[in-house]
């Protein structure tokens, strides 16, 4: 197995795992949420697989098993559905642990900071394909979740997005290259603003947000549907 396939195995497995928790019991919640990640995912890969034909990023096929959708490794496919599904599963957890946290300050500011931080990255580097799309995106999603639209979730998903930034830090790090000779995953310098945390872009911290945002929003308003339909 490839050294990517094992960094997507490790990702998936504990969220899998503790998804038959009976106090979150996440696997009830599989069709609202494979649902969204299709909804999500199809976009993104497309995204991807613009940006790996333009060398904006690339994959070193050294880590890598070989197959490939379009340019796209099949890791890197599985990599969409493993990252959000984290992500969704800690918000779950979040809400069936923690029902009474009141987190809509926390929301605020934490949107505020994104969303300016965004706007003033794209701005000056507007030549940087990789900085302008995932901050500018980043911002305009926010706006509408925490502003425009005031989701009652969004307090929560902030908490939920700042808690999976361990885990998702830690997995990022391995395929940029902190344990490897050559990175798993480049990124072309002229299109990244050239801070990185640790070995990853900075950007991906906004790029992250463009994924997981709209993952969460729809897997909310799913599942509050299929919920109605049940009652």
């Amino acid at each position: 197995m490839s050294f990517y396939a094992w960094i997507i195995l490790g990702t998936i497995a504990g969220p899998f795992l503790l998804s038959f928790d009976k106090k979150v019991a996440f696997y009830k919640s599989w069709k609202p949420l494979f649902i969204s990640l299709l909804l999500v995912g199809i976009p993104f890969l497309l995204w991807d697989e613009y940006f790996t034909v333009k060398e904006v990023w690339g994959f070193n096929k050294d880590y890598l098993l070989g197959f490939f959708v379009g340019h796209l490794p099949i890791e890197e496919v599985c990599f969409f559905i493993v990252a959000p599904y984290g992500c969704v599963f800690i918000h779950q957890c979040l809400k069936a642990y923690f029902p009474n946290l009141r987190l809509d300050n926390y929301g605020k500011v934490f949107a505020f900071v994104f969303i300016l931080s965004g706007l003033v990255l794209a701005f000056l580097h507007m030549n940087n394909w990789y900085t302008l799309t995932a901050c500018s995106i980043s911002a305009i999603l926010l706006i509408g979740a925490a502003f425009q639209f005031k989701f009652k979730w969004f307090g929560n998903f902030a908490l939920s997005y700042t808690i999976s930034l361990i885990p998702f830090l830690v997995v990022n790090s391995l395929l940029t290259g902190v344990a490897t000779e050559n990175p798993v995953v480049w990124y072309n310098e002229n299109h990244i603003i050239g801070f990185r945390i640790t070995t990853i872009p900075f950007e991906y911290l906004y790029y992250n947000m463009c994924m997981l945002l709209p993952v969460v929003g729809f897997f909310e308003a799913l599942k509050k549907r299929l919920e109605k339909q049940a009652a």
